[in-house]
């Protein structure tokens, strides 16, 4: 394989990053939906998602609610791989951790 020539740099948003990330947990069957990290107002509608980038390295930080009847460590670990994945083909990225938090179970509201 030929290495092709250096012309210019890439470079990666943040924001591109928590969005492979949300999109992937969400896409994994048992998560419900995102919270708020614990102390975070919802006022400031953090999005559950938190990403830390060190060089070519990141680190990921999720909080999610689980649907009820799901098993929450095999949620997790899928979760953790999908991410990883997700990460590593769409950007070329060495993910350190990808640290699931499971904040809620989302019980159906009475009435539905």
């Amino acid at each position: 394989m030929e290495a092709q020539p250096k012309i210019g740099k890439i470079t990666i948003a943040p924001e591109v990053l928590e969005t492979i990330a949300r999109l992937t947990a969400l896409a994994v069957p048992g998560v419900a939906r995102l919270t708020s990290p614990p102390g975070v107002p919802r006022l400031l509608r953090h999005d559950g998602v938190q990403i830390e980038v060190t060089g070519n390295s990141v680190r990921v930080k999720l909080y999610v609610a689980t649907e009820p009847d799901v098993n929450m460590l095999s949620v997790g670990r899928q979760i953790q791989a999908e991410v990883t994945r997700a990460i590593q083909d769409m950007v070329g990225m060495e993910v350190r951790s990808v640290d699931v938090h499971i904040e809620d179970v989302a019980y159906p509201s009475e009435g539905t």
